[in-house]
């Protein structure tokens, strides 16, 4: 069966369940609402085919963000970064103006599109056509980012922060990013818990994005993520990307944020935070390989060069 309308194929299913262990079975004996969410093309976001593997690029325009804080403060400079991005071939922009770093506080609302709206609407002016996310967890900054020409709200709390996100991003009839964290930014990485990490991060999908869709947002137009590195270690870290595949189920787009993120830099060897692209790299291809179709990254042209490659090498030409 091919793996959500894109380029991996599958003939066997890997059955988890709590308290006992995993079973594999082959598709004839999957239930058919489980191969269909499998198998199912996944729609467009925005421009993009997710038939083809698709590339984020990450703007933050806060001064404090782990690995880039500060590079973009001025807008100028971010909407700089932002047209170079376009021209690299990058797929999506995702601007963000608070950081999400371990330990970080929380950011006014106004202060947030103060940092955000004016680069939005400077990259809309440079004539930058590229689908634009708004990286926010607060329904104030989506409104003002999305009248700037944001087209996607990618909310790292999972919609869970603000009750009047989601329903603005139904009724802009938005596509949305759910992803998974463990508590707030400023505590979230003070010693995590799961009773099972991989089913408990797809129980909280699965949950939010029944949610989103009983507001009106059609599972078509959301995507997930499984949050590497939001209130994990670098074990619960490993388990995700090593059942990846698991997030299919969801039946929606998936979108893997590793880029530059601690345990790269600790298996990686790499202490500092802009060395890890190799790491990185690593990472996001192996996600290819679980047929994950978008990739967050920081390194844009390295991301889209090993991708290039990537899918030359695994199909014996150059697509």
């Amino acid at each position: 069966m091919r793996l959500a309308g894109g380029w991996g194929w599958f003939t066997h299913l890997e059955v988890l369940a709590r308290g006992r262990l995993p079973q594999v079975i082959p598709v004839s004996e999957a239930p058919g609402e489980v191969i269909d969410r499998l198998s199912a093309p996944r729609s467009d976001v925005g421009n993009n085919d997710l038939a083809q593997p698709r590339v984020m690029g990450i703007l933050n325009t806060t001064p404090d963000s782990f690995s880039d804080g500060g590079l973009h403060a001025a807008a100028k400079d971010a909407v700089r970064a932002g047209q170079e991005m376009q021209k690299l071939g990058v797929d999506i922009i995702d601007i963000g103006g608070e950081s999400t770093r371990p330990g970080a506080a929380t950011v006014d609302p106004d202060e947030e599109i103060q940092r955000t709206v004016p680069v939005i609407k400077g990259l809309r002016d440079a004539a930058v056509n590229t689908l634009i996310s708004i990286d926010t967890r607060k329904a104030k900054v989506a409104e003002a980012a999305v009248a700037a020409g944001a087209g996607l709200i990618n909310d790292v709390s999972g919609f869970t922060y603000d009750a009047d996100l989601a329903p603005l991003a139904a009724r802009h009839d938005l596509p949305v990013c759910v992803m998974h964290a463990l508590g707030d930014p400023a505590t979230m990485q003070n010693d995590p818990q799961y009773d099972d990490v991989l089913l408990d991060v797809f129980d909280f999908l699965e949950g939010q994005i029944a949610k989103l869709e009983q507001i009106g947002i059609s599972r078509t137009r959301i995507i997930a993520d499984p949050g590497i590195g939001f209130g994990k270690t670098l074990e619960h870290n490993l388990t995700l990307l090593a059942r990846l595949g698991l997030f299919h189920s969801l039946g929606t787009p998936i979108l893997l944020g590793a880029s530059r993120k601690r345990f790269i830099g600790t298996i990686g060897a790499a202490p500092q935070s802009d060395s890890r692209a190799p790491g990185s790299l690593g990472v996001a291809l192996a996600a290819l390989s679980h047929g994950i179709q978008l990739v967050r990254v920081h390194d844009v042209p390295e991301t889209i060069q090993a991708i290039a490659l990537w899918r030359a090498a695994m199909s014996g030409r150059h697509l």
